[in-house]
């Protein structure tokens, strides 16, 4: 059976993970506050206020436990699964029709201000933060599926950041001919479309193809109404339309992942919307940015795979465990088992220089260390690291260019936004395997009497 949003908001309800709100809720004014709070459940909203006849579900994946049930999964093997998921690939099926075409609006009659985006933070307006793009490179036809968020401008108008990666690339050539760049936003989906879209690999890897490995059936596609772009037949909404060649309007501020507005404001592209297609009875998918929220949710597995594929055959092998992406999405952990000295630091060298721009703290701990308690991860810095040799600190590097505390040389808008700071490693392993059992004998974590049989819960009233 093919996997959707519905099939999802249905396996979240079986696993007791939903919350379904009937009372009234205002997308502008309560909406976001509900969300933010609600780290451990989803919530489906079935009656949004000021607009009749729409729901909207948020929070869906709340929380690692939610992303590893979407892979089927435990939050433990998360990662692992993951990766290796991320591997596989299925090419898209073009289908004639499907749900998403049970209603087609175009030109005057295409109105975003109907749509119930919700405002997620105190200084802002309305935005479309859980539209996946879809673009075509204008050469080669190769296609790209990125997170963009969208401010509501109007009607038929929206503003957007263009991070400089795959979308920026195809923007650029477009913009070199002063021709609009044709697009195809869709809203609303099964979470592993969101997670291949926030995925960052090769420049000619298909993410709709990715989206099909990650659920292990073919993405089926569409021809949108309007251009020659293809989207998810089952989608709840598609917005198609242009970013206009060369416009720049003022756009933010947003809430973004970090938990802060300092997030590329400024003179951002535009885009002009030409027709709506959705659902007889869409479902809006409302993503609520912030940190340790939804937004981080859906880059944090990707982002987790990225590295954990880029590093595993450093030097030709790793004992690599598990890893784990920090709050903020600035900071990668690390599992493993060194073997040498100096593996640790090798390692995360490479979590520096991994495919994802946003690592900038990388922390190496053993396998005795659980990663998911971070009290744990800062026990083993302040036990096991040497400041004067196990921290090093890289000056002058590019970081991502939301971080605010680097140096911003060139704005938002054009194809060079950057920044540049510091980065920084932190070796908090014991000594490696070679170094012997009279060394690694001191680091040996105590054990109560009785660790491996004896149970709390064995002891509790039933």
């Amino acid at each position: 059976m093919p996997k959707d949003m519905r099939t999802w908001i249905d396996e979240l309800d079986r696993a007791g993970e939903l919350i379904r709100i009937a009372k009234p809720v205002h997308p502008h004014t309560q909406m976001g506050a509900l969300l933010y709070q609600s780290r451990e459940k989803a919530l489906l909203f079935e009656n949004v206020a000021g607009f009749p006849k729409w729901r909207s579900l948020g929070m869906a994946p709340a929380n690692l436990r939610h992303a590893a049930l979407a892979y089927g999964t435990t939050v433990e093997k998360l990662l692992p699964t993951a990766a290796e998921r991320a591997l596989l690939r299925h090419p898209t099926e073009l289908v004639r029709t499907g749900p998403v075409k049970d209603v087609v609006l175009k030109g005057d009659q295409v109105d975003l201000t109907k749509l119930p985006a919700h405002v997620a933070g105190s200084e802002e307006t309305p935005y479309i933060a859980a539209g996946l793009m879809i673009a075509c490179d204008p050469d080669t036809g190769v296609r790209n599926v990125a997170f963009h968020r969208l401010q509501i401008k109007g009607p038929r108008k929206m503003g957007a950041l263009i991070v400089p990666r795959h979308t920026r690339a195809i923007l650029n050539k477009h913009e070199e001919r002063n021709e609009p760049t044709p697009i195809a936003i869709f809203i609303g989906h099964h979470p592993l479309y969101y997670m291949a879209a926030a995925t960052t690999g090769a420049f000619e890897m298909d993410e709709l193809e990715l989206a099909g490995g990650l659920i292990g059936e073919p993405a089926r596609v569409v021809k949108c109404e309007t251009n020659d772009l293809e989207v998810p037949y089952d989608a709840e909404i598609v917005l198609e339309g242009r970013i206009l060649p060369n416009v720049r309007e003022e756009e933010g501020p947003f809430s973004e992942f970090h938990d802060y507005y300092v997030a590329g404001m400024g003179k951002n592209p535009v885009i002009e919307v030409d027709c709506i297609t959705m659902r007889r009875d869409a479902i809006f998918k409302a993503i609520q940015n912030g940190s340790e929220v939804e937004g981080c949710v859906f880059h944090k597995v990707p982002f987790g795979v990225a590295v954990y594929n880029h590093i595993k055959n450093i030097g030709g092998y790793v004992n690599l465990h598990n890893l784990l992406v920090l709050p903020g999405l600035f900071g990668i952990v690390v599992q493993m088992t060194p073997r040498f000295y100096g593996e640790a630091k090798q390692v995360l060298m490479g979590v520096l220089s991994s495919p994802i721009l946003h690592p900038k703290v990388a922390i190496a701990v053993d396998e005795d260390v659980n990663i998911f308690n971070y009290w744990e991860v800062l026990w083993a810095i302040n036990t096991r690291c040497n400041p004067s040799e196990d921290i090093t600190v890289i000056p002058g590097v590019r970081m991502h260019p939301m971080d605010p505390t680097g140096d911003e040389p060139i704005p938002p808008g054009g194809p060079f936004w950057h920044r540049v700071g510091g980065k920084v490693i932190i070796d908090a392993t014991k000594p490696p395997l070679c170094a012997g059992d009279a060394a690694r004998l001191p680091y040996q974590r105590l054990k109560p009497m009785g660790w491996e049989t004896v149970k709390l819960e064995d002891f509790l009233p039933k």
